[in-house]
């Protein structure tokens, strides 16, 4: 039984497990502690033995490159060891790489987890949990974390072996690209790759080199958890703008960017202009949407814009709820009901494709990008010619609210939200839209901003996002004056970020 208490709860995040795992931020005390990490692995591993009806189960473990993952990879060690687990370490791994090795029959793993915290900063960690049958539900992991809790476990003596996996993950990237192109289909192209400083710097040596690309210009591929150069994430303006400089200095044709488990991308034109959000989405719908007609799934924050792009494309367009999981399920649902939808994606990067098993990997994503890439080669045509007819507004930008600590911040956002609906149908120059699964989205006529916004609630913070979009100049301050005059009297609710940007 648990000797000492700990709030397993607070390390949920979302499917995942997180936390702080390194000191050295004012404020931030570690809490995924080896203690921790124990009990965790131990639920997981007995909840997975009785799911498959095994006594003795086999796991693989990875990490990304996080200045943690050894102290985590330690417990998770002493976790199976006294489970009586047998554990294959894969060492430095993608955390898509983690599912597809349980697709792999050859390794024999009843499950996997991967070491990772994805983007965020330095000192976090966390772990994420995979069966043959996908990543765990929230749901799962809240069974999981009350397991922990009880204290109750398997016992035994497990087996300890190391193995790396993303040789054979990363074969099977090259021979997707070779059985569409032919042998070395990237000859004469210069393609890099930022990493970040995350996992992803395998890609250069063992899918763009073998395929016969020239990949001189690729830049910090060398894994260091203390993220020395930037955030290894696509989002971030830091992050994006070092590789599109570095297409720029380096004249090259495609730029790549991973963030640092590589379960997320973003590309880079040859005039070093970001293809990420919705142009990612339209480059990649439009790949797909060749091939076959069918619903994209995206996240609720893409534009109109896009929305048009992949009707004129031949497809159908489901704008569903934030978050990789919800878009996924959509999708999945889709197709379960005989739908055709080959594609689930967020706005962050998050992308999964019905052919991989619906699996948000950044580096297949890439891949299948590369396969557009080389095809329109061959033909003598430019890969963003693909999305040329993609219209873009003129502006946009996302300002997030926060309600007051302490308060119901769920139920007094869904009071503001049904507020505002009812103001919209009163107003003759607004209206609301009618693909609509999250908050509230409204459009503005071209008197009041020529445009759009969302209004939504965090996932799990107590905050309110609004996503603006508009055709015009000054339109997303016109639109922000509108909603600002809509909010203001709410008490609970900080305004004034609004106020803010109307006056910048």
């Amino acid at each position: 039984m648990i000797m000492c208490k700990i709030d397993f709860l607070k390390l949920k995040s979302g499917t995942d497990v997180r936390g702080v795992a390194l000191e050295g931020v004012e404020g931030e005390s570690v809490n995924l502690t080896d203690e921790a990490i124990i009990y965790i692995v131990k639920a997981f591993l007995k909840m997975q033995a009785e799911r498959i009806g095994k006594d003795k189960i086999k796991i693989a473990v990875g990490n990304d490159s996080r200045l943690s993952a050894p102290r985590i990879l330690g417990a998770v060690k002493t976790a199976c060891q006294e489970s009586g687990c047998d554990l294959v370490y894969t060492g430095l791994s993608s955390t898509p790489s983690m599912f597809m090795l349980l697709k792999n029959g050859g390794w024999d793993c009843d499950a996997s987890i991967m070491i990772t915290a994805s983007h965020l900063p330095f000192n976090r960690n966390g772990l994420k949990f995979f069966t043959p049958e996908g990543g765990l539900e929230s749901s799962d992991i809240t069974e999981l974390l009350h397991i922990a809790e009880k204290g109750e476990f398997l016992s035994g003596n497990g087996s300890y072996e190391e193995k790396s996996f993303i040789d054979e993950y990363c074969a099977d990237l090259v021979s997707k690209v070779t059985s569409a192109c032919g042998e070395k289909p990237l000859l004469g192209k210069r393609i890099i790759v930022d990493a970040g400083n995350g996992a992803g710097g395998f890609f250069v040596e063992k899918v763009l080199i073998p395929l016969g690309a020239d990949t001189e210009g690729s830049q910090f591929l060398q894994p260091d958890g203390s993220f020395p150069n930037h955030i290894p994430n696509p989002e971030d303006k830091v992050a994006m703008k070092a590789i599109c400089d570095a297409v720029i200095k380096n004249k090259a044709d495609l730029g790549i960017i991973f963030d640092t488990d590589v379960d997320r991308a973003a590309v880079v034109d040859p005039d070093g202009k970001e293809v990420n959000r919705n142009k990612l989405i339209a480059l990649i719908s439009a790949i797909l949407l060749k091939e076959k007609q069918g619903t994209i799934v995206t996240d609720s924050v893409t534009s109109d814009g896009l929305a048009k792009f992949i009707k004129e494309h031949g497809g159908k367009h489901l704008r569903f709820k934030r978050g990789y999981k919800n878009v996924i399920g959509k999708s999945v649902e889709l197709n379960e009901s005989g739908e055709y939808s080959p594609l689930a994606i967020e706005t962050s990067g998050h992308a999964a494709l019905k052919e991989n098993y619906f699996l948000d990997d950044g580096a297949y994503l890439v891949t299948r990008i590369l396969i557009g890439f080389a095809e329109q080669a061959k033909k003598g045509e430019n890969l963003f010619d693909l999305i040329k007819d993609l219209h873009e507004a003129e502006e946009e930008v996302e300002i997030r609210l926060n309600f007051d600590k302490g308060c119901d911040f769920k139920l007094l956002g869904a009071l503001v939200i049904e507020d505002i609906k009812k103001a919209v149908v009163r107003d003759e120059h607004l209206t609301l839209a009618n693909d609509n699964y999250e908050g509230v989205r409204i459009n503005f006529d071209d008197t009041v901003g020529n445009g759009w916004a969302l209004v939504r609630m965090s996932v799990h913070d107590p905050i309110m996002p609004i996503n603006i979009e508009s055709d015009s100049v000054g339109g997303t301050k016109v639109i922000a004056q509108k909603l600002y005059d809509l909010l203001k009297g709410y008490t609970f609710l900080n305004a004034i970020k609004i106020k803010s940007y109307i006056n910048e």
